[in-house]
């Protein structure tokens, strides 16, 4: 499955592009932050953020995009930032028929690092060890943007549920994180909650 996760802003975007393997190994692809200066006028922004996403979009060819979720903040300029740039994605998203899914900032910390309230430098350097690289890449938008990626993948990949291709034992090839999740959505299931670990 090659996810392309969107961390969007409207100053800093983070779009990065992962390939994640039925046993949930996954590989870099690209990542990168489209910037836009604050000075510019809206209109121009939100073009030139469009045009990023859609260069990535049909260099990268992803079977689904994945969005970090719109959540309530004080900042209401950042909120709206944040929702304009999202709307963008999608529609950018649904004009070539992918599809689209959106997690909250606190599902994706579970994905990735087992807790749901894990900070930035957690998530950090999970995405840099799930990637195997040296270090996360900078700046923090950019990891969050891989962190959204591998979480969709994750989450919607065949071994999602425990049963690997091949038929591999639950547990196999896992992080502790993948473990974690796993038994949060066991949980979820044998109780009848809903499957998120956070709003």
């Amino acid at each position: 499955m090659r996810v392309l996760g969107i961390d969007p802003g409207l100053t800093r975007c983070g779009v990065g592009v992962v390939d994640v393997r039925p046993d949930r190994t996954a590989a870099l692809v690209e990542v990168t932050v489209i910037r836009t200066p604050a000075d510019m006028p809206l209109e121009q922004r939100l073009l030139a953020v469009g045009t990023g996403i859609d260069q990535l979009l049909d260099a990268h060819r992803p079977d689904v995009v994945a969005i970090e979720r719109v959540f309530a903040q004080h900042n209401l300029r950042t909120v709206m930032g944040v929702a304009q740039v999202s709307g963008v994605a999608l529609h950018a998203a649904a004009r070539r028929g992918l599809r689209v899914a959106l997690h909250t900032p606190s599902e994706v910390k579970a994905a990735i690092t087992g807790y749901g309230s894990a900070d930035k430098k957690q998530v950090q350097a999970m995405v840099a060890r799930i990637l195997g690289l040296a270090e996360a890449p900078k700046p923090a938008d950019a990891a969050d943007a891989l962190a959204i990626a591998i979480c969709h993948a994750w989450r919607g990949s065949p071994a999602a549920d425990g049963r690997a291709a091949g038929g591999a034992a639950e547990g196999a090839a896992q992080t502790p994180a993948q473990a974690a999740w796993l038994a949060a959505e066991r949980s979820a299931r044998t109780s009848g909650v809903p499957r998120r670990l956070a709003r």
